[in-house]
């Protein structure tokens, strides 16, 4: 199977790989700003079709979050969509060189950078062998190294926004996925006297948010009551049942396509619920990635352009407030045309 089809972006390409069998998707949603980046996405989908829906979402809202984030980029995205069980950890390698082979095909068009189910490594791989067209190698390698800390630096400046004038101390707040980017907001959250409650899929997690002085939960965070929801796992959590029963005050969080609808933003707008989108949120990681590799900055620039998110948010929810629109629609007008 191998295929560019047309959509509401400028390309898609679906490749079976041919030394792994794996389908791939490399979505293009625009280049008008510059090259579309977006991470590359690895993991088991029901069908190769649910990975190239995948890709199509997810990179239409890297082409909002470049522009909200003011970056010379467009929007794109890899998936890989893995069978049911996955796959043999011996193929990885050419399952890796099958991603490169798909976007080095495409002519610089398109840059990735790690995603769900990729690594620093694998960016240092597709990086070798398509044209240095990856992001976040690892640091000795010439990269940027992993993007998790920015990410999280960004989602909290988020945060900070949305509570503001209230500092965090104090205040109940509930982190859904304890990976890496979720357990570094946890850390952050309880540095600054925050209550913070965990869960995850992986319940071997427990003693590791407990040692930090989390609390462990199995209920479900979203229709708990809460200060603040921090969605850190992946996205789709937000359906309209799940909105209407939301006990938060707050939702922030790094996950991708956290509504599986935009009516969702409404029925939350509806119920007073404040929510930050993700393409604003979750920023941190890719602007520190093209902010160090590709534009120059050193550290310290690349952290303040992060740490500008709480601006992006406040403007966003300022909007919204004023002409009484959802968040997501708000972020949409602010964002620079393409």
């Amino acid at each position: 199977m191998s295929r560019t089809e047309s959509f509401a972006g400028e390309a898609l390409q679906v490749v079976r790989g041919t030394r792994s069998g794996v389908a791939i998707a490399v979505a293009i949603h625009s280049t008008a700003r510059g090259p579309a980046i977006g991470g590359c996405r690895i993991k088991p989908y029901p069908s190769w079709r649910d990975g190239v829906d995948d890709a199509l979402r997810l990179s239409a809202a890297m082409t909002t979050k470049c522009a909200l984030a003011g970056l010379p980029y467009g929007g794109g995205k890899t998936v890989a969509a893995l069978p049911a069980e996955g796959l043999d950890p011996a193929r990885r390698p050419d399952l890796i060189a099958d991603i490169a082979e798909a976007i080095a095909a495409l002519g610089g068009r398109y840059r990735t950078g790690p995603d769900i189910g990729s690594t620093s490594q694998d960016m240092a791989d597709i990086h070798r062998l398509a044209h240095g067209w990856a992001f976040c190698r690892p640091e000795e390698q010439g990269g940027s190294g992993t993007s998790s800390a920015a990410t999280a630096r960004g989602v909290l400046a988020a945060l900070r926004a949305g509570v503001a004038p209230r500092s965090v101390a104090g205040l109940r707040v509930g982190v859904l996925g304890f990976g890496s980017v979720g357990r570094l907001i946890c850390e952050s959250l309880l540095e600054q006297g925050a209550d913070v409650v965990v869960t995850d899929v992986d319940s071997g997690l427990r003693p590791v948010a407990e040692q930090l002085g989390a609390t462990w939960t199995e209920a479900d965070l979203v229709r708990e009551p809460l200060d603040v929801l921090v969605p850190a796992a992946t996205g789709g959590l937000l359906t309209v049942e799940s909105a209407a029963g939301c006990g938060a005050s707050l939702i922030v969080g790094p996950a991708n396509n956290q509504l599986v609808a935009e009516e969702v933003a409404m029925v939350l707008r509806d119920r007073g619920i404040t929510w930050i989108p993700d393409v604003v949120a979750s920023a941190g990681g890719i602007i520190h990635a093209v902010g160090r590799e590709a534009l120059g900055m050193d550290e310290a620039a690349a952290n303040a352009k992060i740490d500008a998110i709480a601006d992006t948010t406040a403007a966003v929810l300022s909007l919204a407030r004023e002409r009484g629109l959802t968040t997501v629609r708000a972020a949409r007008e602010l964002a620079p045309p393409a």
